[in-house]
């Protein structure tokens, strides 16, 4: 006689279990993503062990304070993210579309400080082709910002959407991949803001 040791375990043992947000496409995306990111970090730390006087020389002329400006900018606009998406969980669409406009005001200082940047080193002669320092720092911090730019027009996506009350039950796979893929962009930059402004 089978008992409850014996019995078979199906999906269905665990009635807590929660499923993935978003849907696998987006996930697929977001690994794509973390794999190039990694791969750039890795090329940009291989040249800093390689070239380490002048990566020292070129973190000086860097602003850590701005690099703290936008990771508590990009921090902020994934919190305003959350709480959109907790609110339309309880069928607050209007509320949740304006915690989702937050978040893209707040990124937009992500933006405004990371172009005063870029023209601050550009007005001190310092491009893309100066040394390796410089070639990592443009190309890592130029692919993050399209990315940001990118996440901007999703969130905004996202707002419109949630005003016309587009996310009812069932249906918010939508929002719940863009923000994932927003949280991928946060996550980035959180990475990305020590290894080129504080670790050296």
């Amino acid at each position: 006689m089978e008992t409850a040791l014996t019995a078979p375990v199906t999906a269905d043992t665990n009635p807590h279990k929660t499923p993935l947000p978003g849907d696998l496409a987006m996930w697929m995306f977001i690994a794509a993503e973390l794999s190039v990111f990694a791969l750039l970090f890795l090329l940009f730390t291989v040249l800093r062990v390689s070239n380490a006087d002048l990566f020292a020389a070129g973190q000086q002329t860097l602003h850590p304070e701005a690099g703290l400006i936008n990771t508590l900018a990009l921090l902020t606009a994934s919190w305003f993210v959350v709480q959109a998406v907790i609110h339309n969980r309880r069928d607050n669409s209007k509320t949740a579309a304006l915690w989702m406009f937050a978040a893209i005001l707040s990124a937009s200082v992500y933006v405004a400080v990371k172009c005063w940047e870029y023209w601050q080193l550009g007005s001190a002669g310092y491009d893309l082709d100066s040394n390796a320092f410089f070639t990592g720092y443009f190309l890592i911090t130029g692919f993050h910002l399209l990315h940001v730019l990118l996440g901007m027009v999703i969130l905004l996506f996202l707002a419109v959407k949630l005003l016309q009350g587009g996310y009812p039950a069932g249906q918010r796979g939508g929002l719940e991949s863009g923000a994932c893929y927003w949280h991928m962009v946060d996550l980035v930059w959180v990475l990305l803001f020590p290894l080129i402004y504080v670790i050296r």
